[in-house]
């Protein structure tokens, strides 16, 4: 009795313990013409199943179960995803500013940004996840409407102890914490779409990771999240840019920064323009105009800056992009001393 009625409970059906739970004929991933039409789309391996995919579109509000659910796929998605985008940046631009590394890989891999990819995978969600709804389907429990999401969910009573860690659990079936995390099981709170399209595109990456190759995994990385253009030039902001520069120049033995003025126009005039250029010594760092004096002296200090940490080694190669040119071993990249601390 307890067999069939947790098959029931985890949306299984199963008439006893002597025969297997197994998925409704509406679950079945072979059936699903959706599942197979969004296989194809992603260009997936033929070693990548259906079956994986379907659990892949499985939210964890929906299904509690994490043997039908995607969470463990989501879990070992999200840190892919992390170490890939690392690797590319810091490969890319070695010295780039924690802040700034940052911002950089949340504009790839973000919740909206992976929302955005599914979107264009033409993944479609399902309104209530039942027993009816299609395997190609993504499934999961909505927030209801006026339900907080995110920091507000645990200060919306101003109540800090929900942020505690709750207390072990114990093989006492009467104890509190027993009790407690049973009534949390059965209350799932539900999350955002673009929540939800996330965990499922961080589960696609986890499932060609094993099934296929780590390789077509970084394959697959390449063409659907780094190929998007990101501007990492407009994530800087430096609140002193000149005496930034100075003590660039000093730890680097460069010579102190000079402010020079090449060229100006209308100076009397309502609508005045100066171009000046940061050197050190003969050698130009960089340039900027403005209105003013002052004001171009800082945009050629941020200018400077911008071209010393977005600097890019000329011969840089990824670990992937070498094994596919004949498997030559991973050559070590550029590694910075690091930012300078104003």
């Amino acid at each position: 009795m307890l067999e069939a009625a947790s098959a029931i409970q985890l949306g299984i059906k199963g008439t006893g313990s002597s025969k297997q739970p197994r998925l409704p004929p509406c679950r079945s991933p072979h059936t699903s013409a959706k599942l197979s039409s969004l296989h194809a789309r992603l260009s997936l391996s033929p070693t990548f199943p259906l079956e994986t995919l379907a659990r892949c579109l499985i939210d964890p509000t929906a299904e509690p179960n994490p043997k039908f659910n995607n969470a463990t796929l989501s879990n070992l998605g999200n840190n892919l995803l992390g170490y890939y985008t690392t690797e590319h940046l810091l490969a890319k631009y070695p010295r780039l500013p924690i802040d700034v590394l940052y911002a950089a890989m949340h504009a790839y891999i973000s919740p909206q940004t992976l929302f955005q990819a599914g979107r264009e995978w033409g993944v479609e969600d399902a309104f209530e996840p039942t027993l009816e709804v299609d395997a190609g389907l993504l499934q999961f429990k909505r927030l209801k409407p006026g339900e907080p999401w995110g920091p507000e969910r645990f200060f919306k009573t101003g109540d800090e102890s929900a942020l505690e860690p709750p207390a072990p659990a114990t093989d006492d079936p009467t104890s509190k914490s027993t009790l407690d995390s049973e009534a949390e099981k059965k209350e799932v709170e539900g999350i955002p779409l673009s929540h939800a399209t996330a965990n499922f595109v961080k589960s696609v990456f986890a499932g060609i990771y094993l099934h296929e190759s780590p390789s077509s995994a970084h394959h697959f990385f390449r063409q659907h999240i780094i190929s998007r253009h990101l501007d990492i030039s407009k994530l800087f902001n430096f609140e002193q840019p000149t005496r930034h520069l100075s003590r660039l120049c000093a730890r680097e033995g460069f010579q102190p920064p000079i402010a020079r003025l090449l060229s100006e126009t209308g100076r009397r005039s309502r609508t005045p323009v100066f171009i000046v250029g940061a050197y050190s010594g003969e050698e130009r760092l960089g340039e900027g105009y403005g209105a003013s004096l002052d004001e171009a002296r800082i945009r050629a200090a941020v200018s400077a800056l911008k071209g010393w940490y977005l600097y890019s080694p000329t011969e840089k190669k990824e670990a992937e992009e070498e094994e596919e040119e004949g498997g030559r071993e991973f050559s070590s990249v550029f590694v910075d001393v690091g930012e300078v601390i104003v």
